[in-house]
């Protein structure tokens, strides 16, 4: 079981990670974003098996050092969505554009 001090640092190494991922993402870097994310989800994966995480009884240090981490972690999500949501949407777009072209070609034959 992981005490309170190395929970946070989990959350400091995924503030960390959150914000590499956001600076891939503004440089398109979608490779690095996927790997970065992929460690994340590593890191949030060791909070989950530590299940209830003892913060609880955190100082008041603690508990804005917390915050301040989360709020963190959440503005950079954020603005890795804004970034990603256009793009993904555009990739979708292509995708249902390229999928519609194949019906047309095997329903009425070569353009």
């Amino acid at each position: 079981m992981l005490d309170a001090e190395q929970v946070l640092d989990i959350y400091e190494n995924v503030s960390c990670l959150t914000r590499q991922m956001l600076v891939a993402a503004q440089a398109s870097d979608w490779d690095q974003l996927s790997e970065l994310e992929s460690r994340c989800a590593h890191e949030v994966g060791l909070l989950r098996s530590n299940g209830q995480a003892p913060t609880s009884g955190l100082s008041a240090e603690l508990r804005e050092r917390k915050v301040r981490i989360l709020r963190q972690i959440l503005d950079d999500d954020r603005a890795i969505r804004d970034i990603t949501q256009p793009w993904l949407q555009r990739l979708q777009g292509l995708i249902h554009n390229t999928g519609q072209q194949r019906k047309l070609k095997q329903a009425y034959g070569g353009f």
